[in-house]
């Protein structure tokens, strides 16, 4: 299968609609358990809740970077992400790139604008996961 990096452009249309899955995504394993819980009158604290939140797209990203390497926006818009040296993430480098995008894209987006800097175009939690995004051809 012919892989190639893709353009910047590419890959933010693809985060725009992954944030639209992640929306979703929050809107069903979080918000309607704390409802939930809620009518229980239990509430928990705002670190338990921030945990809930990471842990929650923890499992969402790792799994399908894990099981065929994208998540749903990446398939549409026909995006993978593998290894530098283009073999299948492993389960901790997967862990690795998700929980240094956190701070890359929350940090005024300095992760995403180093593409426009970096050799390669790559994100820097692609850089330091030894990750990257390639596009793929069917």
């Amino acid at each position: 299968m012919p892989t190639t990096l893709p353009g910047i452009r590419r890959r933010l249309v693809c985060l725009l609609y992954e944030s639209l899955v992640v929306f979703s995504i929050l809107l069903i394993g979080f918000l309607l358990p704390q409802i939930v819980l809620s009518g229980f009158h239990l509430e928990l604290s705002p670190r338990m809740l921030w945990l809930h939140v990471l842990l929650l797209l923890l499992a969402y990203f790792v799994w399908c970077w894990l099981n065929g390497g994208q998540t749903l926006p990446m398939k549409t818009w026909k995006l993978r992400i593998m290894s530098a040296e283009g073999t299948a993430l492993r389960p901790l480098q997967a862990v690795l790139r998700y929980l240094c995008a956190w701070p890359s894209i929350l940090l005024f987006g300095v992760g995403i604008f180093w593409a426009l800097f970096d050799k390669d175009g790559q994100f820097l939690h692609d850089r330091v996961a030894g990750t990257r995004i390639v596009s793929i051809s069917d």
